[in-house]
């Protein structure tokens, strides 16, 4: 049946109505779980699938689709905690010119909606890490789900411990690769979140320095000295960067890796070591963002390097 002009126009306008909100709704969805963080973390799960499998501590070996359904579970479970965390953070969020623009804030995504899609990419996660891998995956999975929205989220208003509580989910998805591979927590899941554990100390507190001041309008206060952007905040992240050096060695020790991997991680831990030390020098928000480019960096290159001399 032919429409009328002005059927015809209000057809259309529809028709454009939902090609432009489709793409706005999936940068809210993007938005909601995080997704660039929560790639970060599911990166680091299939590292610790990749080395278990390369290492030979994995009796079924490596499988490709395997691998992928890791990723899926793992960025489930991850958005569904980073969902939950805006959930919870929404007030703080919208005090903060670096969060004021998520969906929860603006009122471009309903409570409804954003707890609909943390409840579902939870649950889901978790099922594939249990019915495609084994319990113990999965239940490091929700452990790490529940711990960040739960325990360190509300922490985070009580100042900088909450780091400290934090960085456990934090490091948690490179033990759930390689217990997804292997079956059970061992000494390569342990090493692996001790790496990535020490790691997150320098990586969230050169965060921390540069954003203290928007920090600040939330009522947060997280970095690890009262003094703020002093050289004693600056002595506590070169403690955590100097850590990682000797950390290096373990998976050499452990025979997860052959001696240039470890080699990489020490050299890697050195010159993380050397901008946290420049950061104690000059206390400057400069050389803390180069201290964060240095954390972006450092955990790629190491985890990449344990993995090609392993295999």
């Amino acid at each position: 049946m032919p429409q009328s002009p002005a059927s015809s126009s209000s057809a259309a306008h529809a028709k454009t109505g939902v090609q432009t909100a489709a793409p706005g709704l999936l940068r809210d969805l993007a938005a909601l779980v995080k997704l660039r963080l929560s790639s970060i973390v599911v990166f680091s799960a299939g590292i610790g699938y990749l080395l278990a499998t390369a290492s030979g501590a994995s009796a079924t070996g490596f499988h490709y689709a395997e691998l992928a359904w890791l990723m899926l579970g793992g960025l489930l479970v991850t958005g569904a905690a980073n969902a939950l965390n805006e959930v919870i953070e929404r007030d703080t969020d919208a005090k903060m010119e670096r969060t004021a623009n998520r969906p929860l804030p603006t009122g471009r995504m309903g409570m409804g909606t954003a707890l609909m899609v943390a409840g579902g990419s939870g649950i889901a996660g978790v099922a594939i890490l249990w019915s495609v891998f084994n319990p113990t995956a999965a239940l490091l999975g929700a452990l790490a789900l529940l711990s960040y929205a739960f325990i360190y989220t509300p922490m985070k208003r009580m100042g900088a411990f909450a780091v400290f509580v934090g960085a456990i989910p934090g490091a948690i998805p490179p033990a759930i690769g390689w217990t997804a591979a292997t079956g059970d927590l061992g000494t390569g899941a342990l090493i692996l979140f001790a790496l990535q554990f020490f790691w997150q100390f320098p990586h969230f507190w050169a965060i921390a320095w540069m954003a203290k001041d928007d920090y600040a309008k939330a009522g947060f206060d997280l970095l690890p000295d009262a003094s703020g952007r002093s050289r004693r905040s600056a002595l506590h992240i070169l403690a955590y960067t100097v850590v990682l050096i000797p950390l290096g060695l373990l998976p050499y020790w452990a025979g997860m890796s052959g001696l240039i991997g470890s080699g990489v991680a020490v050299l890697c831990g050195s010159l993380f070591t050397l901008q946290a030390l420049r950061l104690l020098q000059t206390c400057t928000v400069k050389d803390a963002r180069a201290l964060l480019f240095g954390s972006f960096a450092y955990l790629p290159i190491v985890f990449a390097a344990l993995v090609l001399d392993a295999a």
